[in-house]
This record gives C-alpha cells, sequence and structure tokens, in this order.
C-alpha cells in the first residue's frame, strides 16, 4: 500500500483532491487494474450512529460497532469493493481478498488519527456451507466501506475509500465527494429520536416450545454421559412478528444504553436484513501486536439486592459445573494460539464479568504478536471456541446440526474489522437477532419479523430447567431492546 501523509482537508481543497484523484487514475491506467483511494480527515465529533440513520440505505452494505465504555463507535457504509464467499476457505481467501486490495491501495490523510486508513469489515456465518436453502447472509462478507465515520474518545474521523478505474470520471467524482461531504458534515451531532411502535403491535411467536429445548438438554447430556462427547452449546429462538417495520438505529440506541459494557453491532446484507445485537464476547483484538481474547463461559443471572448479587457470584465462582465449562474454553484458546507460536498470557484464576441481567466467569488472554500471523489466519484457529460450539469441536458442530431446526446464520460467529496495519478487532456474534426491514412474504404481506438467539453450554450437571433460564434471560434483553 502507498501511503501519502497530508494534514489538508481534502474536501475543502478541491484542487489538491483532483490531484489525488488524478495520481490514482493514472496509476490505475499504468496497471490496468482499478485502484482504492482512502483518503483520511478529522472532522467535528458526530455520533456514528445518527450518520448510520441519516445516510445509509437499505441497498447498501453497512456495519455498526460500539463500545460505549471505551468511548469508541464506528460506522461503515457501502462498499468500495467487497466479496462475498461461500464454502470452505473462507478465513484464507478473505484473507488474500484484503491484501489484494491492499496492494492496489494509495491511503494518504491524517493516517495518526485513530481508524483512519482503509479498515475492512467483516462477517462470518456459523457453518462455512449452507445448511438451510433460504439462508440470508453468504459464508463470508468482507467490505471495505465508501463511507467510514468513527468517534474516539470525542474525536471525529472520516475516511472515504474510493475505486478509481482508467475510465472514471474526476470532474464527477470531486463533486459527489464533495457533496456527501457536505452532507456528513452538516447533520446533526446526535441521534433523531422517534418514537418506536407499541408494545402490543408485537406478537411473540416461540418458534420452539420450550420443552422441545429441554429434551434436547437432556438428549445431549445422556451423550455426555455416554463421552461421546463432553459439552455442547445449544441455541434456541423466539420469532417475533410486527405490522410495522423494525426500527434499527432505534433498537441500537436502546441496547448501547442498557449494555455500556457490551459491543453494540450492527451488520446489514444489502437486501433487507440486519443482524443486530449486543456481544459481552471479544473473539479477538489487536493493537499495535498486541493480542487480547477473552474465555467467557460459566453464567448465573445478578441478584436483586447487593447482597444476593453477591451471592450468586460465590456460587457462580465455586461451583464445579461452571468453572468445569470455562475450563474448556480457557484450554482450547491457549492450546490454538500456542499452535500459531503464540505465547498466552493470563491469570490463575477466572474473573467475573458483570453486566446488566447475568454474570459470567471471564479469563482475559494476552499474547505478543512476533511473527507476521494475519488476523484471520488467528480468527480461522479460534472459531468456533468451546463457548459457542462445544468439546470436541467437529462432534459439537454435528450435533447441533441435529438439535437445532433453524439457521443459525451470523449467531455465534465472527463479526468485526481488519485494518490495513493488522489491527483489528472481532467478537462473538451472540445476544443476537436478525431484523426484517422489509415486509417478509413467509409471514404474511403486511408484517415483518425479528428473529432472537441465545444459547446455553451444556456440560455434565447442567439441569434442563436452569439452562432454559438462562436462554430466557438472554432472549428477554433482547426483546426489550426491540419494543
Amino acid at each position: 500500500m502507498t501511503v501519502t501523509p497530508y494534514r489538508t482537508n481534502f474536501f475543502q481543497d478541491c484542487q489538491q483532491l483532483y490531484q489525488l484523484l488524478f495520481k490514482a487514475k493514472q496509476q490505475a491506467i499504468a496497471k490496468n487494474c482499478p485502484q482504492i483511494l482512502s483518503l483520511s480527515q478529522e472532522i467535528h465529533p458526530i455520533d456514528p450512529l445518527a450518520v448510520l440513520q441519516a445516510i445509509a440505505e437499505p441497498n447498501q452494505l453497512q456495519f455498526y460497532f460500539e463500545k460505549s465504555s471505551k468511548n469508541e463507535a464506528i460506522a461503515a457504509i457501502d462498499s468500495a469493493v467487497s466479496i462475498q464467499i461461500e464454502g470452505g476457505n473462507r478465513f484464507q481467501k478473505s484473507q488474500s481478498f484484503i491484501q489484494t486490495s491492499l496492494a492496489n491501495t494509495l491511503s494518504s490523510g491524517q493516517l495518526n488519527l485513530p481508524f483512519s486508513g482503509p479498515h475492512f469489515f467483516c462477517s462470518f456465518t456459523f457453518f462455512d456451507n449452507k445448511n438451510f436453502p433460504d439462508t440470508l447472509f453468504p459464508a463470508a462478507t468482507i467490505f471495505l466501506p465508501r463511507w467510514q465515520v468513527s468517534l474516539y474518545k470525542n474525536q471525529g474521523i472520516l475516511v472515504a475509500n474510493l475505486k478509481i478505474t482508467p475510465q472514471i470520471n474526476l470532474e464527477w467524482l470531486v463533486k459527489n465527494l464533495c457533496y456527501s461531504f457536505k452532507r456528513i458534515h452538516d447533520l446533526d451531532r446526535s441521534l433523531s429520536t422517534s418514537p418506536s411502535s407499541k408494545p402490543e403491535n408485537f406478537i411473540k411467536q416461540d418458534s420452539k416450545t420450550a420443552e422441545r429445548f429441554k429434551s434436547s438438554v437432556v438428549s445431549a447430556l445422556q451423550l455426555i454421559q455416554a463421552n461421546q462427547f463432553s459439552k455442547i452449546v445449544l441455541a434456541d429462538i423466539i420469532d417475533v412478528v410486527s405490522p410495522q417495520p423494525f426500527n434499527v438505529v432505534h433498537s441500537l440506541d436502546n441496547l448501547r444504553q442498557r449494555y455500556p459494557d457490551c459491543y453494540i453491532f450492527s451488520i446489514s446484507n444489502g437486501k433487507g436484513q440486519n443482524f443486530i445485537g449486543a456481544s459481552p464476547e471479544r473473539l479477538i483484538g489487536i493493537r499495535n501486536r498486541q493480542l487480547v481474547t477473552d474465555a467467557l463461559a460459566g453464567s448465573a443471572p445478578r441478584g436483586k439486592t447487593a447482597a444476593e448479587d453477591t451471592d450468586l457470584a460465590d456460587r457462580l465462582l465455586s461451583s464445579e459445573k461452571e468453572r468445569r465449562e470455562h475450563q474448556f474454553v480457557l484450554d482450547f484458546i491457549t492450546h490454538h494460539l500456542s499452535e500459531l507460536g503464540l505465547i498466552p498470557q493470563l491469570l490463575p484464576t477466572p474473573q467475573l464479568l458483570k453486566l446488566s441481567n447475568i454474570q459470567h466467569l471471564w479469563t482475559p488472554i494476552q499474547a505478543q504478536l512476533f511473527t507476521s500471523v494475519h488476523p484471520l489466519e488467528i480468527l480461522a484457529k479460534l472459531h468456533p471456541t468451546p463457548a459457542v460450539a462445544g468439546v470436541p469441536t467437529k462432534i459439537a458442530q454435528e450435533q447441533i446440526r441435529h438439535y437445532e431446526t433453524f439457521d443459525r446464520s451470523l449467531y455465534a460467529a465472527p463479526l468485526g474489522w481488519v485494518d490495513y496495519q493488522g489491527n483489528c478487532e472481532f467478537i462473538v456474534g451472540i445476544r443476537s437477532a436478525l431484523i426484517e426491514t422489509r415486509q417478509s412474504s413467509k409471514t404474511g404481506s403486511n408484517t415483518y419479523r425479528a428473529r432472537l438467539y441465545a444459547g446455553a453450554g451444556i456440560v455434565a450437571g447442567s439441569d434442563p430447567n436452569k439452562e432454559l433460564a438462562e436462554i430466557q434471560l438472554k432472549l428477554q434483553a433482547l426483546l426489550k431492546a426491540l419494543l
């Protein structure tokens, strides 16, 4: 990638902007290959969710990512270049696409800013092949957004990524860019709130009864007792039908206010479906070649009083069943990081991650990247962890296909971004919902559907009633956000 730092405001200096575009066009002609021009510019602080609300179109790829407790949020809108992949080797093919794109990228502007430069946004489904004919997301989608707006500790950053072909009309492009920049620059800095649909307008439909889920848990426990596998994560869903469109932005705003310690996310397939959620689980994060990941498994509800909350936490920490479930995940992550030549560093005992409605056993893990391992290579090694699949992984995945009668799609799968320097942030898409923003032909001509997902880890000693209660606790958090 060619890097040319500039401190000028491209969108106020049309001559400078034209010169950069002309240089990119000349390179496209010389290479006989489209080039990408990536421009980074500081802007006034603006809520990226407000930008998503104002300029995103339903037929565009979109990605929203926020961690309120870290004071960072990022919105990626439309695509300059993209790829959709089906079948095996999707992580390797995605890595090749990113590297090829960067080899044909000219990056300019204020590249010292956080979230500056090219960022590729990635979503992967849980399974790498289609289990259902009507699956809504490809096995992998990677895109470089046309517009990327970030907010980091009250600092606004804009990145524009442009595909420059030998035939492109530069005069038209300059006008279009300046118009779009002005539109973003002139937006209200905060979200425009609008009243949501009343709760009574929603019809909740259980697509799988509680008894069926408990029956699956009982069956899985019998296989565990017979030493077929040690752990399996079983998910359940609730379908919610509404006569009115779901407001994705409103739901995301609800989620970030309710769960500031979670990663709030939304991915659009450009066809009227958005996958949104509030995940507590980071899969990997890399900053300046320092990797962090989380072993997150073992759960308990929060107490209604401080004393009850402390008692539930103590029980969680001392529970042999919950500690065993947590250890499965911890051993899996450290083993696979070691296989990549990394040296995991972690505390000897798990901590507690306390969220508003649930608490988890949590062990943060760190490792220094001394080799040239790519983030997607690490991702390929770690997905799926025992926290979302089971032990052994392959057998657990086969059993998940047997027990679950719905498409997991992006549920419990890696979602995130990787930038041109190898920094990245990927989460696990749990506590999530698939929302239709267009009318569903399946549920009727005047209805919209949302499918809510949640899962529970089943190990020896699991109680079907308690596992069902855990699932329902997680689903209620999402349901409240939709309302």
